[in-house]
């Protein structure tokens, strides 16, 4: 039976997956080069042992490497193309860990690490899948492990133009979203897209006097923090003109979708007492249908070293989630023109465009849908919620227009208490054990004839 078989190869993915943890793979640092090497030639060897005849270990424009592996289908069978990337996020200040973040511990039935679920777990559970059914696999599995996810897939273009032919698949199961809760499955549906700009401003050749100067003078750091006080209304709404706000289902509202609640809201955010919440609107439209924009760095003197001295240019991140049905270019150039409509006082503004990643909604009423919804309530003993999320994943968007022809599939690993990208990350383990019984039950329920579906 599947899930004895499942459960017989538990053990030793729990231990590859910690293996892989132990290797800091964080492929914004280039420095870490070394180690995004040795993590994409673990997993090539996880794989090969997993039975796929052909692995390899690719790269193309520049990309960081990645590993490529494929079997063939029986005849007449589907071939799934099963994907996750082996990069990490940087693991931030070692301070704000309960325990090293490349160091994988067990506390309280979850597992810590940097990498723990976000997205080596999705790994993990390609391989218990593989292993789990052997020599009888009952599909084509081509397996995409990528190595560059977590800064934006920069070289995806070129990636894709140069595998095409071997990424080529019926179905997809993107292994990187979240669940509902712990407890309850979820296929996510749509996907927020994303862009980015730095804005710097000038208003002086240099720094002067703030004694001497200050008061006719503007600074460049207050001229910063007014421009982006604009970017929201009183009531925490994006203020930005022009951009768009997904209505209708399929394209962000989910309106089957239960709603968060409040509490359960700021308890999974961490937010502190008192602190509002921003915005208007259900909360799951606030998330997945609707954009969203953040500060996320600003270069300017630090508290400790700043003097009297008015500041002559400061300049900050500004990141955007674009809403399902917006295009991110235009998105990101209707932030620009903003940001340059609000500087005060003759400020001068230069705006440098950061990537963007294009949002996505699945085909509704699919097969391979079918499928895994049968998969994902057998394995939880609950039905699965389709739910959106408010980032991104450039490799679905990319690979859909690609070939627009394959079923695409978003599951995932991770519950709301993972903390993925941010200190102590984990991975609940009673859901990563249902998560791998359930993309097993996948690719058994992808080989039968259609009418066996449910």
């Amino acid at each position: 039976m599947l899930p004895d078989q499942v459960q017989h190869v538990l053990p030793a993915v729990r231990a590859d997956l910690e293996q892989l943890v132990r290797i800091p793979s964080v492929s914004a640092d280039p420095a870490a080069a070394p180690y995004l090497q040795a993590s994409a030639d673990a997993v090539a060897v996880l794989l090969r042992q997993a039975g796929l005849p052909q692995v390899d270990v690719v790269a193309a424009g520049g990309s960081q490497p990645a590993v490529l592996a494929h079997r063939p289908a029986p005849p007449g069978a589907p071939t799934v193309l099963l994907y996750a990337h082996h990069d990490v996020q940087p693991p931030g200040l070692r301070a704000d860990w309960a325990s090293d973040p490349f160091a994988p511990v067990v506390r309280d039935g979850r597992l810590y690490g940097r990498g723990a679920a976000d997205d080596k777990a999705g790994i993990a559970v390609h391989l218990a899948a593989l292993r789990a059914h052997g020599d009888a696999l009952p599909v084509g599995v081509t397996v995409l492990i990528e190595g560059e996810e977590e800064t934006g897939s920069p070289a995806l273009g070129p990636f894709l133009d140069a595998y095409a032919d071997r990424l080529k698949a019926d179905v997809v199961v993107f292994a990187d979203a979240v669940n509902w809760t712990a407890d309850v499955p979820a296929l996510t549906t749509t996907l927020r897209g994303g862009a980015s700009v730095v804005v710097e401003v000038r208003t002086l050749a240099h720094g002067v006097h703030s004694g001497l100067y200050g008061g006719p003078v503007p600074d460049a750091l207050t001229v910063l923090c007014r421009m982006l006080a604009s970017l929201h209304d009183e009531r925490g709404d994006v203020a930005v003109p022009g951009l768009v706000r997904a209505t209708g289902t399929g394209t962000g509202t989910h309106a089957d979708t239960p709603d968060l609640t409040e509490a359960q809201f700021r308890a999974e955010a961490g937010m502190l007492d008192g602190v509002r919440l921003t915005g208007t609107g259900r909360l799951t439209e606030r998330l997945w249908a609707g954009p969203a924009i953040a500060v996320t760095g600003i270069d300017a003197p630090s508290v400790q070293a700043a003097s009297n001295t008015l500041i002559p240019a400061a300049r900050a991140k500004v990141s955007l989630r674009v809403a399902p049905g917006d295009d991110p270019e235009r998105a990101r150039e209707a932030l620009s023109a903003h940001l340059r409509a609000h500087a005060p006082w003759g400020a001068q503004v230069s705006i440098e465009p950061g990537a963007t990643a294009a949002p996505y909604a699945v085909r509704p009423g699919g097969r391979a849908s079918a499928a895994a919804h049968a998969a994902l309530a057998q394995a939880w003993g609950i039905p699965a919620v389709e739910m959106g999320a408010g980032g991104s994943i450039p490799f679905v968007t990319a690979y859909a227009g690609l070939f627009p022809d394959a079923e695409i599939l978003v599951t995932g690993v991770e519950d709301p208490d993972t903390r993925a990208h941010a200190a102590n990350e984990s991975l609940h383990l009673a859901t990563f054990e249902r998560a791998c019984l359930a993309e097993a039950l996948l690719l058994s329920n992808l080989a039968a004839p259609r009418s066996d579906q449910r």
